[in-house]
């Protein structure tokens, strides 16, 4: 049975900084890409970023970009997304997801079809 559980969100101030962990389990890990989602309440899952099964290909949203930085150790079946400089647009609950369609890479735009093996999520808030 595959569970994935993220944790590492919290409440922060604007210009603070948070990192979010996904560790998984009862998956082979590294045969997937991963990405993180969110969601605002009254709004749509969107897409932050994706990294492909070993790390050598990352995607960004436009709306994080130079701030966010995701990561993963597949030794410790292990995603990761440092977020810096934050600001209360970035107020969400924070999904991981492992890509299932694309061989261990992914497609961009993220569309939310394309990931399984959702977790529960952790929230982000930030006050400004």
């Amino acid at each position: 049975q595959v569970q994935v559980v993220e944790s590492g969100g919290g409440l922060v101030q604007a210009g603070g900084s948070l990192r979010l962990s996904c560790t998984a389990s009862g998956l082979t890990f590294d045969d997937y890409a991963m990405g993180w989602f969110r969601q605002a309440p009254g709004k749509e899952r969107e897409g932050v970023s994706c990294i492909s099964w070993n790390g050598g290909m990352k995607h960004y949203a436009d709306s994080v970009k130079g701030r966010f930085t995701i990561s993963r150790d597949n030794a410790k079946n292990t995603l990761y997304l440092e977020m810096n400089s934050l600001k209360p647009e970035d107020t969400a609950m924070y999904y991981c997801a492992a890509e299932t369609n694309s061989g261990g890479y992914y497609y961009i735009p993220m569309k939310t079809g394309s990931f399984d093996y959702w977790g529960q999520g952790t929230q982000v808030t930030v006050s400004s």
